[in-house]
């Protein structure tokens, strides 16, 4: 009995055992040990009965292991059943050839996905031809991404003969592409200029002009890294030429703008749904916002299978073999395609930390310079083409780097140059309805601020237009308010992309309204201009212009096409310092460098654009035709009668 009280050490009682080596001790310890002597006398008097509740506890935490026994060992053992031994068969059958029944699932899922298209394309293949499209695409980089999991060593040593003998031939051979590359555009200028107008020159001089200035404003314009410049301008130029100049390229994006307003119409079901069926009436609130709504959740689940992690990788990759440009900034650049400035960064944001000054300006420049494929659909639904804010968006994405780099050119050394691939940030979602989920409360915040900013924004706009107009009727110019003014202040830029000079003025106070306000009011405005002029009323009123024509408002379509504005700037400051607080004075003293680079950037796109574009019938063709066959209006040249009949037939 003294051993098993001396064992209860951790309740505040000592262990006798040790005290014949506590001789030396105070005063105090051996009242205490007395009183201990006490305690235990007295416990040892209370053996049977335990009402002390800290007793109680003290002989629960004792009790040896040896005492305490698992319920699950009083079952009595029992032998299997013939179907629980079947079972336990199938279940270790299936645990060890896991990998091969994937396999086998997967190809007959695949088998019968193939069997599925050839039996359309055989029905109908013009029908088909959009799956047919699909499926090879996927097939073709389903066998790209084997390959280059499986080979890329040895595709990477097959490639480094040539490797080698260009960088011993490259002093020479560069000086050969420049030259040629500068034949070649002369050239065309020289013959698309007879074939389209001069309208293409000016859009040329305007993005040499905007190069200058860059370059004359730079940071450091003796370190200055040509090759992502003229990259980055070489590639807006081929995916314009692409998309604008070939009928393949303008028919896909014509295509996929079509699928878009398609896809984006079903958020009607849901909007009549919650806001009753008279919804259209309050345009802006239950028609346009729930598009937000609906693009951020399939936003959110096309990040839970994957698919825009895979898409982002394989175009910032490309970005990154043809400009040189890093694997942060070439990855955040392809992201903010998709996303908007704010998201883009977490795809990084392990790296964010250890980037350079320059690297980061243009992870900003990129964000300032694009949108967010969520307020696309948006734009969209005011009635501006879908197919050119499809390729506004993409070939915005190598200017912003070109832009970049020009603006703050790269001195340090980059620490961030994995070759096998950044590890991309992942969704917090475990299945993919909870993916739906996320994506449909994440857009509640988005939603209120843009419906927030639209109510300051136009209402302190509409206060601004009073008090200048009241300034302006002081001096009797009453005509005086915040467009006027901006229109003023941006017309050169404008006219240097090569919109009309009778529209520049026009142009010029839309993108004031980007700048100072947001795209939103901005779009808002042009939306208003498309809409008057395929009304086909008269273009002037009361000596004030109601439209433009078509060439402008694509110009501006893209000039208008990104984030960069003085409400974005905050945004963009307070989000990426939460994301890397180790650099917050790098992006609050680069930030308004990066507003600035983007702003450029849309406007070397809308060059291109103006450059590209090819000149449009200015009034929609069953308006012509009606205005024709009234006898008013008739066109003075009677072969854009014959181009409209040819369209409407076909």
């Amino acid at each position: 009995m003294e051993l098993k009280e001396a064992t209860r050490d951790h309740s505040g009682v000592h262990n006798l055992a040790f005290q014949n080596d506590s001789e030396g001790v105070d005063v105090m310890n051996l009242k205490g040990l007395g009183d201990n002597s006490q305690r235990i006398k007295n416990s040892q008097n209370k053996k049977t009965t335990h009402t002390n509740q800290e007793d109680e506890y003290i002989n629960i935490e004792s009790d040896p292991p040896e005492n305490k026994r698992d319920p699950a060992d009083d079952e009595q053992p029992r032998l299997k059943g013939h179907l629980e031994k079947k079972y336990a068969k199938a279940c270790d059958f299936c645990k060890k050839h896991k990998t091969r029944i994937h396999y086998v699932i997967y190809g007959i899922l695949i088998t019968a996905y193939l069997a599925v298209v050839t039996a359309a394309c055989s029905l109908n293949f013009q029908r088909a031809l959009p799956l047919f499209i699909i499926t090879v695409l996927a097939i073709f980089f389903i066998c790209w991404d084997f390959l280059i999991t499986k080979y890329e060593d040895r595709i990477a040593s097959f490639f480094s003969l040539g490797d080698k003998y260009l960088e011993k031939q490259w002093f020479w051979l560069k000086w050969v592409l420049c030259a040629a590359l500068i034949i070649t555009v002369i050239c065309w200028l020289i013959f698309d200029t007879a074939k389209q107008g001069s309208h293409q020159l000016i859009s040329f001089g305007g993005l040499v002009l905007y190069v200058l200035l860059m370059f004359i404003f730079s940071k450091y314009p003796a370190r200055v890294a040509w090759k992502p410049v003229f990259s980055g301008i070489g590639m807006q130029f081929i995916l314009g030429l692409l998309i604008l100049r070939t009928k393949v390229g303008f028919d896909v994006f014509n295509w996929l703008g079509i699928q878009i307003q398609t896809f984006l119409g079903y958020s009607d079901t849901g909007a009549k749904f919650v806001f009753g069926e008279k919804y259209t009436d309050h345009f802006f609130a239950f028609k346009v916002l729930p598009i937000v709504v609906f693009f951020s959740t399939v936003m959110s689940m096309l990040y839970h299978v994957g698919f825009m992690q895979w898409l982002i990788r394989k175009v910032g990759w490309i970005m990154q073999i043809f400009m040189g440009t890093t694997p942060v900034e070439s990855l955040v650049a392809a992201g903010n395609i998709f996303v908007g400035q704010t998201e883009s960064p977490l795809l990084v944001r392990p790296y964010l930390p250890y980037i350079t000054k320059s690297e980061l300006h243009a992870v900003m420049t990129a964000g300032f310079s694009t949108i967010a494929g969520s307020v696309l659909g948006a734009y969209i639904s005011f009635g501006v083409s879908a197919s050119h804010l499809l390729t506004a968006s993409v070939m915005s994405a190598p200017a912003s780097l070109a832009t970049s780099k020009l603006f703050w050119p790269e001195t340090e050394k980059p620490t961030v140059t994995l070759k096998s691939g950044l590890q991309m940030g992942k969704g917090e979602s475990k299945n993919l309805l909870e993916a739906a989920s996320q994506g449909a409360s994440t857009s509640i915040l988005l939603v209120a601020n843009i419906a927030v900013n639209l109510i300051s924004f136009l209402s302190l706009l509409a206060f601004l237009d009073s008090a200048l107009s009241w300034v302006g009727n002081l001096f009797d110019y009453p005509q005086l308010n915040f467009e006027n003014i901006c229109a003023y202040i941006f017309m050169p830029f404008s006219f240097m992309m090569g919109v009309d000079w009778e529209d520049s003025f026009i142009v010029g106070g839309l993108l004031g309204y980007k700048t100072f306000f947001n795209e939103f009011v901005a779009y808002e405005r042009l939306s208003k201009l498309i809409h008057n002029r395929e009304k086909g009323g008269s273009m002037y009123m009361n000596g004030v212009k109601q439209y433009m024509t078509v060439r402008s408002e694509v110009i501006a379509t893209y000039a208008l096409c990104g984030f960069a504005n003085f409400g974005s700037l905050g945004l963009v400051i307070g989000g990426l310092t939460s994301i890397a607080p180790s650099k917050r004075k790098e992006i609050a003293s680069g930030a308004f460098r990066a507003m600035i680079a983007g702003t450029v950037a849309c406007f070397m796109t809308a060059c291109v654009a103006g450059m590209l574009t090819v000149p449009a019938p200015e009034v929609p063709c069953h308006i012509l035709l009606g205005n024709a066959l009234n006898s008013t209006d008739f066109p003075a040249n009677s072969t854009e009668l014959v181009e409209c009949c040819q369209q409407l037939l076909t």
